[in-house]
């Protein structure tokens, strides 16, 4: 299972210090969402004993931004993640195949419906199931955001579309382990084995992609898209 979180600069924790944690919670891989920095991935799986993931998630006010940055990041990483929070960018990123992962859909005044949920199947886009609120908020805020998480879990369970589970850590003291967020899942009505799908799934992208990456290499220097079809 993995855990996706925001290292520094984007977060408060360097990536050793995020990889060091996730082991010692059981976790087997971690991915870091980060647009700017890109440290030395494969030292440190070497020194923390966990795989970790390199991953873009694009932030940005308007589909036709995000586009762009898809495309840009694309060629070069494992992962690429679009952060939505509108209606606009929740829909762009479900009907994108180029794009993994639609994370934080209720960020804004974005909703995920029946439509998003089928668009989500057929692409193999998967949307992000986000504990963050629940685990940091209260009051209000995080009833609402436990309302939005039961819909969102029967529109995934309904449609069979992809669904990724994090609690969008930015700091390695709000990483929690497998077995917290499972107990939690079951305690808000979405149940262990859905928590646990969900934190496995980032992998299973991350594996399919990886070998999607070392495919489009058709002859030394020459490169294919591995997200364009064969003639």
């Amino acid at each position: 299972m993995y855990e996706a979180v925001y290292a520094h600069p984007d977060g408060d924790a360097t990536v050793s210090r995020f990889a060091a944690t996730a082991a010692r919670h059981g976790y087997d891989g971690l991915v870091v969402r980060a647009v700017d920095a890109r440290p030395d991935y494969e030292a440190l799986r070497g020194e923390a004993g966990v795989d970790i993931v390199d991953a873009a998630e694009v932030v940005a006010p308007h589909p036709r931004n995000a586009s762009g940055a898809v495309g840009n990041f694309r060629p070069d990483r494992t992962l690429v993640v679009v952060r939505g929070g509108t209606n606009e960018l929740n829909r762009f990123a479900v009907e994108q195949a180029r794009v993994d992962v639609l994370a934080r859909p209720f960020d804004g005044d974005g909703d995920v419906n029946h439509v998003l949920a089928k668009a989500a199947r057929d692409n193999g886009v998967a949307v992000e199931v986000n504990f963050g609120p629940v685990l940091r908020r209260t009051g209000g805020t995080r009833v609402q955001h436990l309302r939005k998480l039961r819909k969102l879990s029967r529109l995934i369970d309904h449609y069979d579309a992809p669904h990724v589970v994090s609690v969008g850590a930015e700091s390695h003291l709000q990483v929690r382990s497998p077995r917290e967020l499972a107990a939690v899942g079951e305690e808000i009505g979405l149940g262990g084995e859905f928590v646990r799908e969900g934190l496995a799934a980032w992998g299973d992208v991350a594996a399919r992609n990886r070998e999607r990456m070392s495919e489009s290499f058709i002859a030394p220097g020459v490169k294919r898209d591995g997200y364009e079809e064969d003639d």
